[in-house]
């Protein structure tokens, strides 16, 4: 059986929620996995837009990653997000 990106739990939200706060969307990539731990989406931005996925203080991330726990408590999986730092050119 094959997975697909809309079959991920949290996937499609946090691509909305995300192509939302950012100013690049197109560099905007979201990866997820599924293995036995859960689901991990990693998600990687431009430079520009690194302190607006984080916010304050990290209060953005961390809002994002309970609404992805909750998504994910409702789906009973777990779902994590990774950010990936930006590369550096």
């Amino acid at each position: 059986m094959t997975t697909t990106q809309q079959d991920v739990p949290g996937h499609l939200f946090l691509r909305y929620v995300l192509e939302s706060l950012v100013d690049d969307p197109d560099q905007l990539v979201i990866e997820p996995t599924i293995d036995d731990l859960g689901v991990l989406l990693t998600v990687s931005v431009s430079d520009r837009d690194m302190g607006k996925l984080i916010g304050k203080n990290g209060q953005t991330v961390k809002a994002l990653r309970t609404l992805l726990r909750i998504i994910g408590g409702a789906k009973s999986q777990r779902i994590n997000m990774k950010i990936l730092e930006p590369q550096k050119s």
